[in-house]
């Protein structure tokens, strides 16, 4: 008899999105009429820039001949992106990597959740709450996370990011295997100075943790004192595995491309005390379970390196931020607390009136025809909060702004 993996039976019924997506779909049943507009979901909505269309078509040309065509390409990606990704995305900021440390993927989700096959299943986890989903559930997958209690996992430690902190997580007090940070984050919006930066590497090496980040959102910062990488803190190297994403940089959600940084120094232990390199763990990993992202994906993604790609993906930034200043100003306006959304590109807001996110999201959604994302579905933290993104267009946006407007002052 063939037995389940018991530990996908704890997780919720549907993913977050899966249930919006429900909610919304039966509005629309109800309400064929109604001209929803989301701004919820954190799909893009502009479209590719030049460069990376020319590139696609001119990969796409090759693989039409004998001589261009190509099959199986390398799991951790194809030269010409890793050395890309190096002279632009780290060699400015001072980070001297190696090639064979850079991983390419199919986007950001993948690694961040697949990652944590490198680790015993009996590591403990800390989380920043709220905090993207994946990366609870991937740990209640493999048996890590426990059990729920009161909305909260047994074996993982959260660390609650809110306004009464000002959105900083705390150190945790007890000794934490593996810690999970996103920033800019998700769903918050919010940052990480560098001296904040600075302390948990500094945490991480005297207590032997990894440290998993998320930089997926790093190309929306706009202060330029705010680090870009964890690597720009000395001694990251040796604690810490990074996830970026070309998902919302570049408009890839459909094509699927990312890469993971995977640091030759990182090491961790066996139960016998010999330390273990996890580069060439994750290197056989990749090669057993990934064939590798697309010839066509990896040449779009190297041309957001051009000079006219980056020009035309700054453009794009540009568009969604401009986007995120128009929803700051008018929901404050409103006299709604809001955060977020000068170095990220969603905007966190606390729900008025005592209200539940999923009642906010509801009222909403019925009084105005406007989507957003109940902050409850991040994590306990989160509950009383709502997610909201840039996403749209200008015409979009002004149009579901101009709705909450009027929605607000009933």
């Amino acid at each position: 008899m063939a037995l389940v993996n018991e530990h996908f039976l704890k997780l919720p019924n549907n993913y977050l999105f899966a249930d919006i997506a429900k909610k919304v779909n039966a509005f629309k049943v109800m309400h064929p009429k109604a001209d929803v507009i989301s701004m919820g979901i954190g799909d893009v909505t502009q479209p590719l820039c030049p460069a990376v269309i020319e590139a696609m078509h001119k990969a796409a040309d090759e693989m039409g001949t004998a001589e261009g065509f190509r099959g199986y390409g390398p799991e951790q990606g194809y030269d010409f992106l890793r050395e890309a990704i190096l002279k632009n995305d780290f060699l400015p900021r001072g980070i001297h990597l190696d090639i064979d440390e850079i991983f390419v993927n199919d986007g950001a989700k993948s690694d961040t959740g697949n990652i944590q096959e490198l680790i015993r299943w009996d590591n403990s986890i800390g989380v920043t709450d709220p905090i993207y989903p994946v990366y609870i559930d991937s740990n209640v997958m493999i048996g890590r996370a426990g059990t729920v209690e009161d909305g909260k996992w047994s074996n993982v430690i959260y660390m609650h990011c809110n306004a009464e902190n000002g959105f900083v997580p705390q150190i945790p007090k007890r000794r934490v295997d593996v810690i999970y940070l996103c920033y800019p984050n998700n769903p918050t919006g919010m940052v990480i100075t560098r001296e904040e930066l600075r302390k948990w590497v500094n945490y991480a090496l005297h207590n032997d943790a990894l440290i998993f980040y998320d930089a997926a959102y790093q190309a929306y910062i706009q202060d330029d004192s705010i680090p870009h990488s964890i690597y720009e803190i000395r001694g990251a190297r040796k604690c810490a595995i990074e996830f970026h994403s070309y998902s919302k940089t570049a408009g890839f959600t459909g094509i699927r491309c990312g890469y993971t940084v995977v640091p030759k120094d990182l090491t961790a232990a066996t139960l016998t005390g010999e330390r273990i390199a996890l580069n060439p763990l994750w290197y056989r990993r990749q090669c057993t379970k990934f064939n590798g992202t697309s010839y066509i994906s990896q040449r779009a993604a190297e041309a957001i390196y051009t000079p006219e790609g980056k020009q035309q993906v700054k453009a794009t930034i540009d568009y969604y931020m401009q986007n995120a200043k128009k929803m700051l100003t008018t929901l404050r306006s409103l006299g709604y607390e809001v955060y977020g959304g000068e170095n990220a590109p969603y905007i966190w807001m606390r729900v008025p009136d005592g209200n539940s996110s999923w009642q906010f999201f509801e009222n909403l959604l019925y009084g105005a025809n406007v989507v957003c994302t109940p902050g409850v579905g991040f994590g306990p933290a989160g509950e009383g909060y709502v997610r909201f993104t840039a996403f749209g267009s200008h015409e979009k946006t002004d149009e579901a702004l101009d709705r909450i407007t009027t929605w607000s002052k009933k």
